[in-house]
């Protein structure tokens, strides 16, 4: 694949779009270079699974790649911080940035420097990044309002402090991933079911008609064992999108066992429905 690249490139100068995604790690630092030397219309770009990449290709894409709106670097373990926020203050378009995995390049530092940067990002997958705490991810829900889906799944060190500031900052979170964080409690699901007040008037009234529309669809609590079944049927009965029916699961719970009295509207309205039902004579 790398040889490849190296000779496609050049003929691609105006590429938008690219998945160089691999089972087997093949591409190299000097691919990637040579992609930000010739594709600066490059707006898509995932480069999942890409063992042997440095920093190097970070810094390339920084100043090759400016109109970078989508970033895949998931599993890319040889990233620092160093350069993934010297790669935010050159692409500031970004909106998607998958970052799973990527436990060097993902830490406080880079998350201030993004959340300084990338005032437009919308989606960030932050999922076993362990060095991540309430300092980085804070700064991103005051830096970037516009946050829809955010994934903290395995990041242990997260706590409550987290998720109030995303309740109060990101009026338009629809995805939140907070799997093994299991420093959570009952204050981050108040926090998240009392999000719809706002302490301004005029801010509130501002997004209320899009944040109605909106609200949180999906929220994945799996083995966060200190929450109690009334916060999260707090939550629950506060985002209508959230369900815990067949077939529909958007509230995730499973390894919470003392979770499982927590009912979406429809599951209640169904076991209504069936307990009204007139018994078959015997």
């Amino acid at each position: 694949m790398n040889n490849l690249i190296l000779s496609l490139a050049p003929k691609f100068t105006k590429l938008e779009s690219l998945i160089l995604r691999q089972d087997k790690p093949q591409l190299e630092d000097n691919a990637v270079e040579t992609i930000a030397k010739y594709c600066h219309d490059l707006q898509d770009l995932d480069l999942s699974k890409s063992f042997k990449l440095t920093d190097r290709s970070l810094y390339a894409l920084a100043h090759g790649c400016p109109k970078l709106t989508k970033l895949n670097i998931s599993g890319c373990t040889a990233f620092s911080d160093d350069a993934l926020a010297y790669l935010s203050g050159f692409c500031r378009n970004l909106k998607f940035l998958n970052l799973c995995g990527c436990v060097r390049a993902a830490s406080d530092k880079a998350l201030q420097a993004i959340a300084y940067n990338c005032s437009r990002l919308q989606s960030l997958n932050l999922g076993w990044c362990e060095n991540v705490s309430d300092v980085g991810v804070m700064s991103l829900a005051y830096g970037c309002p516009d946050l829809r889906a955010l994934d903290l799944c395995g990041c242990v060190l997260i706590t409550d402090e987290t998720v109030i500031a995303l309740a109060n900052g990101c009026l338009h979170l629809r995805s939140l991933g907070l799997y093994y964080c299991q420093n959570i409690t009952d204050r981050a699901m108040y926090a998240l079911a009392h999000s719809r007040v706002r302490n301004k008037q005029d801010v509130w009234e501002s997004v209320k008609n899009r944040y109605e529309e909106e609200g949180l669809m999906n929220l994945n609590i799996s083995q966060c064992t200190a929450l109690t079944p009334p916060a999260v049927q707090a939550v629950c009965d506060s985002f209508p999108a959230l369900h815990t029916c067949p077939g529909r699961h958007s509230l995730i719970i499973s390894g919470c066992l003392n979770l499982t009295s927590v009912h979406c509207v429809c599951a209640v309205q169904a076991h209504r429905t069936a307990a009204s039902l007139p018994h078959p004579a015997h």
